[in-house]
């Protein structure tokens, strides 16, 4: 089974292809607003590694969101249309996940204006998710809560993590899409854009 994992929907390109949960290649590359200009050629240079071609990918597994409005359109647009054009099986997964894999805690996404996008994770599944203020989540660090993700922006170090590897991590969490035509990004709303 050749599955091609891909995410573009925050500030990095994340490409891999396993075949039979074997990492013949990834690439996990801090890409803040070059995503549409880099993609194509990380995928390329992705698929080359692993020597696969299009007409091979069995299954795709996609991060839906939440992230920036034009990131999670990227990877998206890529594999509905390769799904389209042949039988292809599509899944996706919150963004939130290929930080967490399996830890327990929030991952948190820069959502700009002193915000994030916040998801509590546990063994391989969100668990909620809202927006949070900086603060808020400097309060919850103070309590214990382990922070992932973007919490450089607390003045934490850049953790490393293999975000291909954590997509085959977290495969109980993986959903089907059963009509590609219409899959959407996943958009986070406010507490003020709920109210509305």
């Amino acid at each position: 089974m050749k599955t091609l994992v891909l995410d573009t929907c925050h500030k990095y390109i994340v490409a891999g292809c396993f075949e039979d949960d074997k990492c013949l290649s990834s690439w996990n590359e801090w890409a803040w607003k070059q995503q549409s200009e880099r993609f194509f050629e990380v995928l390329d240079d992705c698929m080359k590694k692993a020597g696969w071609e299009c007409d091979q990918i069995d299954q795709i597994i996609l991060t839906d969101g939440p992230g920036s409005y034009t990131g999670e359109r990227i990877a998206m647009t890529f594999a509905k249309v390769l799904c389209t054009q042949k039988p292809i099986d599509l899944y996706t997964i919150p963004t939130y996940l290929i930080f967490a894999g399996k830890n327990n805690g929030e991952v948190i996404l820069d959502a700009r204006s002193n915000r994030v996008y916040c998801g509590t994770c546990e063994n391989g599944k969100l668990i909620s998710e809202s927006i949070k203020t900086l603060d808020e989540v400097k309060e919850d660090q103070e309590n214990g809560v382990h922070i992932m993700g973007d919490s450089y922006l607390l003045g934490n170090e850049k953790e490393n993590i293999d975000l291909a590897a954590n997509f085959m991590a977290v495969k109980d969490a993986w959903k089907k899409v059963t009509n590609v035509h219409t899959l959407t990004p996943h958009y986070l709303k406010s507490k003020e854009e709920l109210v509305k």
